[in-house]
């Protein structure tokens, strides 16, 4: 990676809340263990995986990525693990994974909470012996990979729902880095801004940039930012450009793109025809066992498990199971 690479991949930020996270990972760089970077959306957990690698003993290594969100099961599997010619329909030759690719370097799993139950077991084996076989491949192939994933998901709730393996929890979480949003580095947000209001200036042109006016400043520091510094980014340099003055401080940010006088209206919402059910009462209690039902299985009939994602003590739910009469036990164990 080059000078001006390293300098984009860069966090900036003086907060406490950021140097805290910093200081993590300069401890964590140099230990080849998996690790889990949890935070919402736009707060540079990608960012935070560039920095592990490249403090790691690894920087001369590749820095692989992938988005586990944005392919289907079959086409993930296959750009992590590869496939050999012939493995499908249209695989005319060998294909080399990710996992292949990053041989000796780090792997990063972007959004690791999308992935299918099957493909948590097949990352779960590499983790555990570090070999893995390409699709439609009966030779192991053993890799030396540092792996770093990101989600902005809950994990332990997904694994209390059933929908993330706890096994696999258990290893990608040596450690956890967890990324503060931006509304908690109030003392970054101004760092921020003018860092990205120099760039564009400068990509534009502009002899320099000529700073904020007190009102922008404010509602800089006043702003929500769900969209955190990936928003904050986009705020900035769209409200640069659209001023046009840059030998003026800038008084004046565009927060919202879709803001116009000439924007469509919204469809007129119709009200929707609500059917009454006849017997309401027996309705309802319906509708509670399902509920209850469906809360079991995914609590996997662990009923203090159940009880704590609902809210309820563990007699509440005790009470409710009697009340509808529900099996406590799988189905596979309630028919032996």
């Amino acid at each position: 990676m080059t000078t001006s690479e390293l300098t984009e991949q860069r966090l900036i930020g003086e907060s406490n809340a950021i140097g805290e996270v910093l200081e993590q990972v300069s401890l964590l760089a140099a230990i080849a263990r998996p690790i889990l970077v949890v935070g919402e959306r736009g707060t540079g957990k990608e960012l935070i995986a560039h920095r592990l690698h490249y403090l790691s003993p690894r920087w001369q290594n590749p820095f692989i990525t992938i988005n586990c969100a944005s392919l289907n099961e079959a086409l993930l599997e296959t750009e992590l693990f590869g496939h050999e010619a012939g493995a499908f329909t249209g695989a005319q030759r060998r294909h080399h994974g990710r996992f292949e690719r990053a041989d000796g370097g780090t792997l990063f799993l972007d959004e690791v909470a999308t992935m299918s139950d099957r493909l948590q077991e097949k990352l779960l084996r590499v983790i555990e012996y570090g070999e893995f076989e390409r699709v439609g491949g009966q030779q192991p192939i053993r890799v030396n990979v540092r792996l770093v994933c990101a989600t902005h998901e809950h994990l332990p709730a997904r694994v209390a729902a059933g929908t993330f393996r706890a096994d696999l929890l258990d290893r990608l979480a040596f450690d956890v880095i967890t990324l503060p949003p931006l509304r908690a580095r109030q003392d970054d947000i101004l760092l921020l801004a003018h860092f990205f209001a120099n760039n564009l200036a400068a990509e534009l042109g502009h002899i320099g940039f000529s700073g904020f006016s007190a009102t922008v400043m404010q509602q800089l520091q006043q702003h929500a930012w769900p969209g955190n510094v990936r928003e904050l980014r986009n705020v900035i340099e769209r409200s640069v450009y659209r001023y046009g003055q840059p030998d003026q401080p800038l008084d004046r940010l565009c927060i919202n793109p879709f803001s116009s006088p000439w924007r469509p209206e919204r469809a007129v919402e119709t009200t929707p025809t609500v059917k009454i059910p006849v017997n309401w009462l027996a309705h309802m209690a319906e509708y509670e066992r399902h509920l209850l039902a469906e809360l079991l299985q995914a609590a996997r009939f662990n009923q203090r498990m159940a009880a704590q994602m609902v809210g309820l003590s563990y007699d509440q739910l005790r009470g409710l199971i009697k009340k509808h009469g529900l099996s406590t036990r799988p189905p596979e164990m309630s028919n032996n």
